[in-house]
C-alpha cells in the first residue's frame, strides 16, 4: 500500500504533469504491451513512466539485447525509477521533447516503440504537439507510438501527426478506464 499511497500523494501534488492520481493497472499495461513485438524490438522508449507501473511489465518482456529508455521529469518519480535495478533500463530526467538528442547521445538513432503515459490533454498544446512530432520522427519505419488517454479528445491531434495509421482500443478495467491509441509510422 505504501507505494500506491506515495504515487497518489505525488500525483495530487503534481497533477499538471502526472495527469492522474493512481498508477496504471496491470490490465492497461497488458493491453498496451500486446501491441509490441518483443522478439524484434531493440529500442523501446517510455515517456512519463511515473512510478514504473508499466516499466516493470516492459522489463519482464524485453529480449536480452534490447534497451528501455525512460523519460521522467518529476523528481520523486525519477528517484523511484532509479531504484529499479535492471541492466537494460536507462532512466533520464528530461522532457520527452528531448527524445532525439538524449537518445542519440546514448548511441541509438531510432526507436522501435514509444510507450507514452503522458497526460497530453493537460500539457500545453505547443509542447504536446512538439512531443508527438519528435516522437514520430524518431520512430523507425513501421514503429509504433502507443499512448493511453482517459478520453477521445486527443484522437484528432494524433491523427494530425500519424494520419490514418491509428488503431484504437479500450481498457475498462483500469481506473479510470482508458483508451489506447496505437499509432504506426508509415
Amino acid at each position: 500500500m505504501g507505494k500506491k499511497f506515495n504515487f497518489f500523494k505525488e500525483a495530487v501534488k503534481n497533477y499538471k504533469t502526472s495527469g492522474t492520481v493512481v498508477p496504471s493497472s496491470r490490465y492497461l499495461a497488458a493491453k498496451m504491451l500486446k501491441e509490441i513485438d518483443f522478439k524484434t524490438a531493440e529500442v523501446i522508449v517510455e515517456l512519463g513512466p511515473g512510478n514504473g507501473a508499466i516499466t516493470q511489465h516492459i522489463l519482464k518482456k524485453i529480449k536480452p539485447k534490447a534497451v528501455l529508455i525512460c523519460f521522467e521529469i518529476n523528481d520523486a518519480f525519477y528517484k523511484e525509477l532509479k531504484k529499479i535495478k535492471h541492466p537494460q533500463l536507462i532512466v533520464l530526467k528530461d522532457s520527452a521533447e528531448a527524445i532525439k538528442s538524449q537518445i542519440e547521445k546514448l548511441g541509438y538513432t531510432k526507436a522501435d516503440y514509444i510507450v507514452s503515459s503522458l497526460p497530453l490533454t493537460i500539457i500545453p498544446k505547443e509542447i504536446s504537439h512538439s512531443i508527438l512530432v519528435k516522437s514520430y520522427n524518431f520512430l523507425s519505419y513501421k514503429g509504433a507510438f502507443i499512448q493511453y488517454q482517459y478520453s477521445l479528445t486527443y484522437y484528432k491531434k494524433l491523427k494530425e501527426v500519424f494520419g490514418d495509421a491509428i488503431n484504437l482500443s479500450f481498457e475498462p478495467l483500469n481506473f479510470p478506464p482508458a483508451f489506447i491509441y496505437k499509432c504506426v509510422k508509415k
